[in-house]
């Protein structure tokens, strides 16, 4: 199949490109600049001209495809709610471009989405459409499509993590250096679900070839992880103290990270596992956190 990949050059989709290619597909990668469309080649790839924000060049590219897998995000976080209602009308302008077809599309979204209640994992069965998290507008977008007839198919991820960059704790790394302390909210037991970034790769591959329609997949290699541990080797690595703040204390020092840092988000795999023969068996995320390099990033000028 020709697969239309957005966010081809990012730090997801980079990595799914090869496992596509891998698998037999060819790959028409989604790219704004020269720097993408030279990666893109170099990595057996097709360059397709376009911006998430060009609705436009999103649906020319879904109309050249025999599969669309939608990963591009606007990860400026401190404008949550606004991204996620971009990715909706993201999502809807390419499932336009796939009307009248049996072409699928899959979308990204969180695994917080299938919180099944306090206290226990998120299921791939659960979707909430009340549910409180903004993302929920990926899904919501998703399922206007599923029930217009098109193949819809749903990756959520959790803390996706390499030694470089390591999904909402990369933010956290920075604003700990700033603060000089590595905070966590009361005892810290609250937990986040995490994946390697070449496992995640691998489940988006295996949903394009194994994946069946409206079902939703959990990216999840470890359940959850205290965020204490996270803070304790985030502390380590940039030597600064972890430190305790009650959750007052956690919104004026956090400011927008303040309303995840407290939220216990474990998330089960089981069904995704078991359905798709997925494996996950990279580093986990605190090994990631302990070999990254925590040297300050360079000025800009």
């Amino acid at each position: 199949m020709r697969v239309f990949l957005t966010g081809a050059t990012g730090f997801i989709g980079s990595r799914i490109v090869p496992e596509l290619i891998a698998a037999g597909h060819r790959v028409l990668g989604l790219t704004r600049s020269d720097a993408g469309a030279r990666m893109l080649a170099a990595a057996g790839a097709e360059t397709h001209r376009g911006t998430l924000e060009d609705l436009d060049s999103l649906r020319a590219g879904a109309k050249r495809a025999d599969a669309v897998i939608h990963t591009a995000f606007d990860h400026d976080f401190s404008h949550f709610v606004a991204n996620c209602e971009k990715d909706r009308r993201a999502i809807a302008a390419l499932g336009g471009a796939l009307d009248g077809s049996d072409r699928p599309l899959l979308i990204t979204s969180g695994t917080g989405i299938g919180n099944a209640g306090p206290g226990t994992p998120a299921r791939e069965d659960v979707f909430n459409p009340s549910h409180p998290n903004p993302r929920i507008a990926s899904e919501e977008a998703g399922n206007l499509l599923l029930e217009a007839g098109l193949d819809i198919r749903v990756v959520r991820l959790p803390q996706v993590h390499d030694t470089v960059r390591q999904g909402l704790t990369s933010p956290y790394i920075e604003l700990s250096r700033q603060l000089g302390m590595a905070a966590y909210v009361g005892d810290g037991a609250n937990r986040w679900p995490a994946a390697h970034v070449l496992d995640v790769a691998k489940l988006y591959a295996l949903v394009l070839d194994r994946g069946h329609r409206g079902a939703r997949y959990h990216a999840v290699a470890e359940q959850g992880i205290a965020m204490r541990m996270i803070a304790e080797a985030v502390a380590t690595g940039l030597g600064v103290p972890a430190v305790s703040l009650s959750a007052k204390e956690a919104q004026a020092k956090l400011g927008w990270l303040a309303a995840f840092a407290g939220f216990d988000m474990p998330a089960s795999s089981e069904w995704t596992r078991a359905e798709l023969g997925w494996a996950p068996g990279g580093p986990g995320l605190i090994a990631d956190l302990e070999a990254k390099d925590y040297a300050p990033p360079p000025a800009t000028a």
